[in-house]
C-alpha cells in the first residue's frame, strides 16, 4: 500500500525521497525491518494473551529431559510469524503482482489449516487436533490452487537467454526472448539445466507432452508443497530449529529470487529471467524478519511455540516460493534438515513395522524420531542440538546457492 502512495506522491508532487520506493532493495529492507519490529513488539502481546487464556502445549510425556517443564508453554504463536509476514508484504510490494497474490492467498490458506489443528488441540483438548485426512485435503487443495494459477495465469511466463549470430566468431552474444508460457524449472548440477515436467510424458509425442504436461506439474506441485510442509512440522520438535533453519532456506530462496527478476543479474548467470518474480523478494524479506522475530522468543527455553500454525505454514511457504522462483528440485538439498527428519520417521515406522511381521516384536532404527529426538536421548542438550542443525542447514544453504556458477 505504501508503494502505490508513494509512487503517486512521487509522480505527481516529485517528493523527495519517494522514487526509493521503486527501488526492489529498498522496499525489501523496509520489510524485514518492519517484519522484525512487528513480531517483536506485538510477538510479546500475543504471548501475553495465550499466556493470560491458559492455551498452553500439553506436552506428552516422551522420557526426554526438560520436556515437562514445557508444559503449559503458550502454543499457537505462528500467529506472529503470518501477522509480520503479510503486514510487511501488503505494505511494501505490488498488490496486482501475481506471485504476491499466490505468496498471500498460500500464507492465508496454510495459516487456516494450522490454526484449525491448533484450536482442537487446545480449546477441544483433543491431542489429535485436526484429522490427518483433512491435513492432507488443505494441503492438495493448496497445491491445486498453486499449480492451477501458474499454468494458467498469463502473468506468469519466462524469457530464456537465444544466441545472436554474429560475424565474428571470437565474439558469443545473447539475448533474452520473448516471454513464453512453459512449466521449464531448474535441474541443479547440470549445464543444460532446464527441465520441463511435460518431458517426464517420455512415451507421447511433443504434441501430446504439451496436451498433458500440466498434469503432471499439478502432481508435483501438490507433493511438493505437501512434503515440505510436512517435513517443516516434523523439525518442529524442540526450541527454534523449525524457525532457525526455515529462515536460512527462505534467505537462500530470497537470492534465487532476485537474481530470477533481475534480467542482469539472470544474463551474467545464464538462467531462465522471471519477468515479475522480484516481488518476492520482498515477501522473503518480510518472512525472513518475522522468523527472526519469533526466534526472539522461540529460543531454549522458548516463552512460546507456533503450533501447527507456523510450521505447516513456513514449509508450505517455502514449497510455494522454490515453486514460482522454479528451484523446487533444489529443495532436497536446501530443505536437507526436513528431508533428513521425515526420512528418520519413515525409517523408524518401516524397519519396526518389518521387524514386528518377521520376528514379533518391534525393533528400531533410531531411539527416538524425529532424529533431532535421537540426539536428545543421547544426552545432547537440545541448544547444542539447534545450533548444529542451523550450521547445516546453513551449509546446504551454500550449496544451493553454488549451484547458480556450478553446472
Amino acid at each position: 500500500m505504501l508503494y502505490y502512495l508513494f509512487d503517486f506522491l512521487d509522480k505527481q508532487f516529485n517528493m523527495p525521497g519517494a522514487g526509493m520506493f521503486q527501488y526492489t532493495s529498498f522496499r525489501a529492507a523496509m520489510a524485514i525491518l518492519t517484519a522484525l519490529l512487528i513480531a517483536l513488539f506485538f510477538g510479546k502481546k500475543i504471548i501475553n494473551y495465550l499466556r493470560r487464556e491458559q492455551l498452553g502445549e500439553t506436552v506428552r510425556d516422551l522420557g526426554l529431559e526438560g520436556q515437562t517443564e514445557k508444559s503449559g508453554t503458550p502454543t499457537m504463536g505462528g500467529i506472529i510469524i503470518i501477522l509480520a509476514t503479510v503486514i510487511p508484504t501488503l505494505l511494501f510490494a505490488k498488490l496486482e503482482n501475481i506471485y504476491i497474490i499466490i505468496l498471500l492467498v498460500s500464507t492465508v490458506w496454510l495459516g487456516a489449516i494450522g490454526f484449525l489443528d491448533d484450536y482442537i488441540k487446545v480449546f477441544r483438548k483433543n491431542k489429535e487436533g485436526l484429522a490427518g485426512r483433512f491435513k492432507i485435503l488443505g494441503q492438495i487443495g493448496l497445491g491445486l490452487f498453486v499449480g492451477t494459477m501458474v499454468y494458467f495465469s498469463p502473468e506468469v511466463t519466462v524469457r530464456h537467454q537465444i544466441p545472436v549470430k554474429q560475424q565474428s566468431e571470437e565474439i558469443n552474444i545473447v539475448k533474452f526472448g520473448d516471454e513464453e508460457k512453459r512449466l521449464d524449472t531448474t535441474v541443479p548440477f547440470l549445464k543444460n539445466n532446464e527441465f520441463n515436467y511435460g518431458d517426464l510424458l517420455f512415451w507421447m509425442d511433443q504434441s501430446g507432452k504439451i496436451k498433458y504436461e500440466w498434469i503432471v506439474f499439478l502432481f508435483a506441485v501438490i507433493f511438493i508443497i505437501t512434503a515440505v510442509s510436512n517435513g517443516a512440522n516434523l523439525t518442529d520438535g524442540i526450541d527454534g530449529l523449525a524457525a532457525g533453519t526455515s529462515m536460512i532456506i527462505v534467505a537462500a530462496l530470497a537470492l534465487f529470487a532476485f537474481v530470477s527478476g533481475n534480467i542482469i543479474l539472470a544474463d551474467y548467470l545464464n538462467i531462465v529471467f522471471i519477468p515479475r518474480s522480484e516481488e518476492v523478494v520482498i515477501f522473503c524479506t518480510a518472512f525472513i524478519g518475522a522468523l527472526i522475530g519469533f526466534l526472539w522468543y522461540n529460543t531454549y527455553p522458548a516463552q512460546v511455540f507456533m503450533g501447527d500454525t507456523g510450521s505447516l505454514t513456513i514449509g508450505g511457504l517455502i514449497a510455494v516460493i522454490a515453486i514460482v522462483v522454479r528451484k523446487e528440485l533444489l529443495i532436497p538439498v536446501l530443505c536437507g534438515v526436513f528431508l533428513i527428519e521425515s526420512l528418520s520417521v519413515m525409517v523408524q515406522v518401516s524397519y519396526f513395522k518389518f521387524t514386528r511381521k518377521k520376528y514379533g516384536e518391534g525393533r528400531r532404527v533410531f531411539l527416538m524420531t524425529p532424529i533431532h529426538h535421537h540426539f536428545q536421548k543421547l544426552g545432547f542438550h537440545e541448544s547444542k542440538i539447534v545450533t548444529r542443525f542451523l550450521i547445516v542447514s546453513f551449509m546446504l544453504a551454500i550449496v544451493s546457492i553454488i549451484t547458480l556458477k556450478i553446472r
